[in-house]
């Protein structure tokens, strides 16, 4: 098992040279990956980003999302087409750090929401755009990852059965799905099925406490999960993601008002070991 630990903790920019001494010091810890955020898309600095990582012996998976004003599943063509245009670019940032994975909710815009449930015109709308994109991630040599989110933060996909249906729609072997504890202690009835039900499709998996915090120090079923991660034979990286208040808008997205950890470097060490300990039980 490799174990990753996403930038949201500390930062959703990561190039130049701010975070390498950061960085370094997760390569310390035992950690095998790191995660940035992808939102500035000039592929230049994630390239000197990655060879930089290469150098320290860390792996890189990514990480992106979309803001309302590239919402892929609006009603307005324009909006569609800066969803599209942001994902391709972030593609091509992915290539160039040199991560095989780009994660996160890659079909709809964060925070908007219509009063009602998806239509079959959105879910449409998402499927032919994500097949597109599909195609330029299978040049780039990428695999998405869908990440399913809470009811609170996106409504197309809340499940992994929703995830699941949608890659099966898409049906392009380069858009797959990823497992994010936080939102299954939330949306799902019963994790063991929730894992197994979306097994062929899983090439990602986000360790995130119920709180955001430290992993293995609040309510979510930890020895459920990992157990049927275990019997689905899953072999990608499990990495934590969490956040705290260092950076307002960060803060203010995920809901995160009040401290809930000693300190960073701390969270991480000690959520890798937590990883590492049942995962090797």
């Amino acid at each position: 098992m490799k174990y990753g630990m996403n930038s949201y903790l500390w930062t959703d920019q990561c190039t130049g040279d701010k975070f390498l001494p950061l960085f370094e010091e997760i390569g310390a810890m035992g950690f095998d990956a790191v995660e940035p955020a992808i939102f500035e898309t000039d592929p230049a600095p994630w390239a000197t980003l990655g060879q930089q990582l290469q150098g320290m012996g860390l792996e890189r998976t990514a990480v992106t999302a979309l803001l309302p004003e590239q919402n892929l599943i609006s009603g307005d063509l324009k909006t569609r087409r800066a969803g599209r245009e942001h994902l391709e670019r972030a593609i091509d940032c992915c290539h160039a750090l040199g991560s095989r994975i780009l994660a996160g909710p890659l079909y709809a815009g964060l925070g908007v929401f219509s009063g009602k449930g998806p239509t079959a015109t959105e879910w449409k709308y998402a499927v032919e755009v994500l097949q597109n994109v599909s195609e330029h991630a299978r040049e780039a040599g990428v695999t998405l990852a869908l990440e399913p989110l809470n009811r609170f933060e996106v409504y197309l996909l809340n499940s992994c059965a929703d995830a699941n249906r949608m890659v099966r729609d898409v049906a392009h072997p380069n858009c797959q799905l990823m497992y994010d504890t936080f939102h299954a202690n939330i949306e799902e009835k019963d994790v063991t099925e929730a894992i197994v039900e979306c097994a062929e499709a899983l090439v990602h998996v986000h360790i995130s406490e119920n709180d955001r915090s430290t992993p293995g120090q609040g309510l979510v079923p930890w020895k459920e999960t990992f157990a049927a991660l275990k019997r689905i034979n899953y072999d990608g990286f499990l990495t934590i993601e969490a956040f705290g208040q260092g950076l307002p808008a960060l803060a203010a997205a995920t809901k995160i008002w009040r401290r809930m950890f000693d300190d960073e470097s701390k969270l991480a060490a000690e959520g890798l070991a937590f990883m590492k300990q049942c995962w090797e039980a």
